[in-house]
């Protein structure tokens, strides 16, 4: 089990993919899961696609990866929100590991 989970939602595929790249680059942490969600009001916003990126390890790493990865978002104007969860049980682990169609999920 990892010590921590790095989470960060942005607007868009590509902004969700370079910012997985920035943030395995970055520092010693695994991606985990791409996922995706549309929001209600998709119709309505600039970048209708809102995408998280998932990822783990050590702490330290995690909160390296996670400052990183936020300023590239933050970089493109993409960013929405992020969250570090240190320390997360081995019984809500596989909630990192969710995917909303499976098929997006790294193994």
């Amino acid at each position: 089990m990892a010590n921590a989970l790095g989470m960060i939602e942005v607007y868009g595929f590509t902004t969700a993919i370079v910012v997985a790249d920035r943030v395995a680059k970055c520092a010693d942490v695994k991606i985990v899961a791409i996922d995706k969600n549309k929001p209600a009001n998709a119709d309505k916003v600039e970048v209708p696609l809102v995408m998280i990126v998932k990822f783990e390890g050590e702490a330290g790493a995690v909160e390296s990866a996670l400052e990183a990865g936020v300023a590239e978002a933050k970089r493109r104007n993409l960013y929405i929100t992020s969250k570090l969860n240190a320390g997360f049980s081995p019984e809500a682990e596989w909630f990192a590991h969710l995917s909303a169609l499976g098929k997006d999920k790294l193994r």
